[in-house]
């Protein structure tokens, strides 16, 4: 929102901040963030955009994020102009983004500019971004570290400046996660919230959510009100909850029983619950083991609906299966063997799982948990060259035990940072809600930004100081 001031304000042109972008996207290259660059189509509409500001400036105030540059993630709603491979060989030069999904229509109606895609891991499916073949999307506060998956290059071009804001989608934590490991502000929202047509595909039989990841609630807050809403998906409508701002009763899971937490990340959670206690809310401690069962549930249902969907990918015979990665293929071969009544038993128990969470939120009014139980690891820990499958979503699993139950039950969840650890990484915490509780969330969450700032490394690309 500040650079969209700045542009409307004339201290610095639409134009002028997309060729920051792009040269921030050159100049941070090493960071691996950007898949593809498509810097003429973000000058041609850049230049569209400083008209309006001129001939129309009534209009162009309209728009939230007027003339501010963006990346959209290459995985999740097609953007016009932007070809979209999935992070995968087998797709790179088929799909050409042609025609914009309803939510890339919202994305530039809010005056957002893309002009290229971050990187992604192949189909998403891991919880890195190093898709084999090219170079991997690096945590700018950490180029040692991975900035998360599958979100990861977005997440990472929005920490290292390039982007204010970048789209993200989240079926298993893929929004939360790398804003996790880069300090940003990521909201999963309530399953149905978000248009995902004329194509539903990517809903990943309702696992799947899009949003973005951003510096901060603010700007979280401002695009879920004008990207939310009328999703006229294939669930019901939510129903948002009043965005209150009384006295809430906030569960605490304070451990991650069987998984193991490092002590930072547990002092952060318990520190933001004594903080929000001080600022009037009411603490309860939550055992972990309310929640073991449902995540197991989770990461079951996760498993056999992403290896389902890969199948049904390639039902077709169109893809050629031999420029897939190792894990890729394990994944797709799983899903072929996959019984149906597996399938239809994963989905009875997500729905168990969602009535389990509204039990639970009938006790209390969010859930403040950890994000992450560890620091982001080094690159190479999430390998997909293999094809050990319940290994690999066992080491996700490990690295953030409450991602997939988001995703599961079709609860809203957002991971913010509290504070950094010894190496100056982020310490990450993550709220929950009942269905329809998103703004209730983005408020509680500014609460914990205004007690405890994270401060941004790299300077947003274009934005004067």
């Amino acid at each position: 929102m500040a650079l969209a001031e700045a542009i409307a304000s004339s201290h610095v042109s639409a134009i002028e901040a997309m060729e920051a972008a792009i040269a921030a996207a050159q100049t941070h290259s090493g960071f691996g963030a950007v898949d593809v660059l498509v810097p003429e189509l973000g000058l041609c509409v850049a230049e569209v955009m400083e008209q309006e500001r001129l001939d129309r400036p009534a209009r162009f105030v309209t728009r939230p994020f007027a003339g501010v540059p963006t990346l959209a993630k290459n995985l999740g709603s097609p953007f016009a102009g932007i070809p979209a491979s999935a992070g995968s060989n087998a797709l790179r030069g088929i799909a050409d983004g042609t025609a914009d999904s309803e939510f890339a229509r919202r994305f530039r109606k809010m005056g957002l500019i893309p002009f290229g895609s971050t990187l992604v891991p192949e189909f998403g499916l891991s919880l890195a971004s190093e898709p084999i073949g090219l170079p991997p999307a690096r945590n700018p506060l950490d180029p040692e570290r991975t900035p998360g998956g599958s979100s990861g290059g977005a997440a990472a071009a929005v920490a290292a400046g390039i982007v204010a804001i970048a789209h993200a989608t989240d079926a298993g934590g893929s929004i939360r996660v790398p804003a996790a490991c880069c300090g940003l502000i990521g909201l999963k929202p309530t399953r149905g919230l978000m248009p995902g047509g004329p194509d539903f595909g990517n809903h990943l039989g309702g696992l799947a959510s899009e949003f973005a990841v951003c510096r901060s609630v603010r700007d979280a807050r401002r695009a879920f009100d004008h990207l939310a809403g009328h999703a006229k998906g294939p669930t019901p409508e939510p129903v948002l909850d009043p965005d209150i701002q009384s006295r809430l009763t906030i569960g605490l899971i304070g451990d991650l029983g069987p998984f193991a937490l490092d002590p930072a990340r547990e002092r952060a959670v318990r520190e933001a619950a004594a903080l929000l206690e001080g600022a009037g809310h009411r603490i309860a401690d939550i055992p972990f083991a309310r929640l073991q069962t449902l995540v197991a549930s989770g990461m079951r249902g996760f498993d056999r609906i992403i290896c389902a969907s890969m199948a049904a990918a390639f039902a077709n015979g169109e893809l050629d299966e031999d420029k897939l990665e190792p894990l890729t293929r394990a994944v797709l071969e799983r899903g072929r063997a996959l019984p149906a009544a597996e399938l239809w038993s994963a989905e009875q128990e997500a729905v168990l799982a969602a009535h389990a969470m509204w039990r639970l939120f009938g006790e209390v009014d969010l859930l403040l948990t950890p994000m992450l139980s560890a620091a982001p690891p080094k690159l190479g820990a999430f390998p997909t060259d293999h094809d050990a499958v319940e290994a690999h979503w066992g080491r996700m699993t490990a690295f953030a035990p409450l991602a997939s139950l988001a995703n599961m039950t079709g609860v809203p969840a957002l991971a913010l940072p509290f504070g950094e650890d010894a190496d100056g990484l982020p310490l990450p915490v993550q709220i929950m809600g009942p269905m329809g509780a998103d703004r209730r969330l983005l408020t509680l969450a500014e609460t914990l930004e205004r007690l405890r700032p994270w401060a941004h490394r790299f300077p947003v690309a274009g934005l004067p100081a």
